[in-house]
């Protein structure tokens, strides 16, 4: 008769393994579609925050009278904030839960939210954009963890990349949303502040809808809280599979308690410093494609290529159509392909567009016909990218690191991610004024190329492998070098 706990495979400490039942289905699974949906609400605020500026940027400079440069400041503020809420979100995620770090995200959400709106000019703005910033950087490390950690394995990738779908189903809703506010009341005073308000509503239900979701199961076998665990995996579980992954993380946490992991000494562990290190790359390469100069210029360059600032706005919701429909395709090979295939795909992919991109300004007159053909290669690119390295990136530092420490070294990883983000929202329109579509463009292809080396020399497999399977594989390939 099966208790239900797995069947060990090796009595060695580094390289136990379990046999993990199937997780079942029926009121598990739809307890999972739950969960998955209100933790995504944080997704949905990171999108919508970060897009809605693509068309707010033209009315709010005009009320506040902002340079490029302090154009630059407004967007870059919230991306400054989020790289701090990524760390700090982390280490609060890690100290006291999953749960209560989104919670608390969610007040910050809507404080910020509030400041934006009511802002009396642009310093207070920048500011109010930097508390916002905090929320989505805290979101953008704890989201993707939380689902990770409440998701069985055969399903993480899926559930992990919905908030890839939600973070560019939020761009797109801005997108929409600033394009009809913009045609149909543009001539309203400080139309932006209405543009921005409309975040209040998914900020809201995801305060109001965490209450009534568990804590991360494999959190609280960390903080050595099995019973209530069990508990947890047995509402999104068969009950033999929440008994046998209890058992599986509770080996798991027990040898990482013995070494003393949990925060920054870990770094000089051999093992873990490479995957830090390959994390960092993931981040760092992932806002180097350019993909957020075409998120939040989307516009501007569309207008600066000859549109009309009215049919630029409209002409930018393309690049959020084609952004959900590579979100919607990448979730599908998820399943399909490995992630090292998809990764390398994809930057190739991107390095092809943008040089495309550059071409286009030196070969084709500048106007209509240019302003055209640069959409249809930016959303080539946008699709490419977001069908690849976009979800992807979130999945694999959700997946990579020991579970003592995934809050804390994500949150390094996603610190790394919203720096170049920033650096990339403040210095893009300056960089296109300054040296032109074509050498701007030309550098986001080489940096493409070189990504795809980086990744070609070291990143792991992670696909159909169970978090606990990966962390003790990887440890007994390079914790002994």
């Amino acid at each position: 008769m099966s208790t239900g706990y797995p069947r060990r495979q090796s009595t060695s400490a580094a390289s136990t393994k379990f046999d993990l039942p199937h997780m079942g289905s029926g009121r598990p699974v739809h307890r999972l579609g739950v969960i998955a949906t209100v933790a995504t609400f944080g997704g949905l605020l990171f999108g919508y925050d970060t897009g809605v500026v693509n068309g707010a940027l033209e009315p709010l400079s005009e009320d506040f009278g902002l340079t490029s440069f302090s154009e630059g400041l407004v967007v870059a503020s919230l991306m400054v904030g989020a790289a701090f809420g990524a760390v700090f979100g982390g280490r609060v995620a890690d100290a006291q839960g999953r749960k209560k770090t989104i919670l608390l995200l969610a007040c910050v959400f809507i404080a910020g939210t509030l400041g934006c709106v009511l802002a009396p000019g642009a310093a207070f703005l920048i500011g109010a954009r930097f508390v916002l910033g905090i929320a989505v950087g805290g979101a953008s490390a704890t989201v993707p963890v939380y689902l990770g950690e409440v998701a069985p394995s055969e399903k993480r990738g899926s559930f992990v990349t919905r908030n890839e779908l939600m973070i560019v189903g939020g761009q797109l809703a801005a997108f929409i949303i600033n394009a009809v506010i913009f045609n149909f009341f543009g001539h309203v005073d400080s139309i932006w502040r209405w543009m921005l308000v409309v975040a209040l509503a998914p900020a809201i239900a995801l305060l109001v809808g965490m209450l009534f979701q568990p804590e991360s199961p494999r959190w609280l076998i960390s903080q050595g809280r099995t019973e209530e665990a069990l508990a947890v995996l047995k509402l999104v579980r068969s009950p033999e599979r929440a008994e046998a992954e209890v058992a599986e993380v509770t080996h798991l946490a027990a040898e990482d308690a013995k070494e003393s992991t949990g925060g920054l000494s870990d770094l000089g562990t051999r093992w873990v410093m490479r995957l830090v290190i390959i994390g960092v790359g993931i981040g760092f390469f992932q806002q180097l494609t350019g993909i957020n100069s075409v998120m939040y210029y989307g516009t501007q360059l569309l207008t600066n290529a000859g549109l009309d600032s009215g049919v630029a706005i409209i002409g930018n919701i393309a690049n959020g159509v084609f952004s959900l429909a590579g979100i919607s395709l990448g979730m599908y090979l998820l399943n399909k392909l490995p992630r090292r295939v998809m990764f390398l795909t994809g930057y190739a992919l991107i390095a092809l567009f943008h040089t495309l991109v550059a071409l286009t300004a030196v070969f084709v007159p500048a106007g209509p016909g240019q302003a055209w053909t640069v959409l249809a290669f930016l959303v080539l690119f946008v699709f490419s990218m977001q069908g690849t390295v976009g979800p992807l990136t979130w999945l694999m530092l959700s997946e990579i690191f020991p579970m003592k420490i995934r809050s804390f070294a994500m949150g390094i990883c996603v610190f790394v991610l919203w720096m170049m983000n920033a650096v990339v929202a403040q210095f893009f329109p300056p960089l296109i004024q300054g040296m032109g579509m074509t050498a701007t463009f030309g550098m986001f292809a080489g940096i493409a190329v070189i990504a795809f080396v980086f990744l070609a020399c070291l990143l792991p497999e992670t696909k159909d492998k169970d978090l606990a399977q990966f962390e003790r594989d990887f440890k007994a390939k390079y914790g002994r070098k």
